[in-house]
């Protein structure tokens, strides 16, 4: 569905926001693109849309060039962008209405008023933008972008500074999107929300992509496991015949943390405990935890780096 080609960006005074950024993103999935403030995400989601004229590279969406067919590839697309850019005097229902007009669909009310309600926007329809909160702004932004049924859609930041409630009821209409074949694409700094819903993660960094993977196969084969041992008597600081082990002491000398990686055929475990046992630490509880994907996104920045 989004086919992205060496494309880079370079501004006039030099600043390059995309480095030779290659991308396949197939029809139907949840795509998570993740990466640091000024990483490029929101440059390579407006060369997509083409709102962002590129250096150099080539960009196809459902096969339809974004520079030479331009008309064809925008009219499948629906943006979401971090800015709220609404017409204040306009009512819910007519922004949304003109929305769905100025992409050539007819009229269907039915269908305005539903995706109206599937955001929780029914009950002030006849409300101008100026009246409503950020948050109800926000979702006003997200009604916009579905209005003519694009077959692929970007949020970027779409939940940023909006309530709880937002949230569910967005991921609940994102999910039921995703089962009608719509390709969304998703930037966001909830890190939680990208492992619950997407499907493939990339992580760009100074205007390079430099992971794309699927989500469980990340966790898999990145994801690390965290030992705690909750101690009987806090220590003041590691024992020196502790001192090659990755360990560290947390909560005040309280607990004692050690990571180690699951799939290994030696997780280090069992010699651990043997040895502070030896050497006199007791503990009176233990607990493991996997690494989220914000544990993993936090250390591939932190090595490309």
């Amino acid at each position: 569905m989004i086919s992205v080609a060496a494309v880079t960006k370079r501004y006039a005074t030099g600043f390059l926001a995309l480095d030779s950024v290659d991308l396949a993103i197939e029809k139907g999935e949840i795509f998570a693109l993740l990466g640091p403030n000024g990483a490029g995400k929101t440059t390579l989601i407006g060369v997509i849309c083409g709102t962002v004229s590129m250096t150099a590279g080539k960009v196809l969406l459902d096969g339809h060039d974004v520079v030479s067919d331009f008309r064809s590839a925008r009219s499948i697309v629906g943006l979401v962008p971090q800015e709220i850019a609404l017409d204040i005097f306009a009512t819910v229902r007519a922004t949304v209405s003109f929305s769905r007009r100025l992409f050539g669909r007819p009229p269907d009310a039915g269908f305005v008023e539903q995706l109206l309600r599937d955001l929780s926007l029914w009950e002030k329809r006849n409300s101008r933008t100026l009246e409503l909160s950020g948050g109800m702004k926000r979702r006003v932004m997200i009604a916009k972008a579905l209005a003519h049924e694009p077959d692929v859609l970007f949020l970027d930041e779409p939940t940023a500074g909006v309530d709880v409630n937002l949230r569910r009821e967005m991921w609940a209409l994102v999910r039921r999107l995703r089962n009608k074949g719509v390709t969304v694409v998703l930037t966001t700094h909830y890190i939680e929300e990208a492992e619950e819903m997407a499907d493939r993660v990339g992580v760009i960094d100074k205007g390079r992509i430099i992971l794309v993977e699927d989500k469980t196969k990340l966790m898999r084969k990145l994801g690390k496991r965290r030992l705690r041992l909750v101690l009987h008597d806090p220590l003041p600081a590691l024992p020196a015949a502790l001192a090659g082990w990755p360990l560290e002491l947390e909560d005040g000398g309280r607990r004692l943390s050690y990571r180690f990686d699951a799939s290994a055929e030696d997780t280090g475990v069992p010699m651990l405990l043997r040895r502070l046992g030896e050497l006199g630490v007791d503990f009176k509880d233990l607990e493991t935890t996997a690494s989220s994907l914000e544990d993993i996104f936090v250390d591939l920045v932190g090595r490309a780096a």
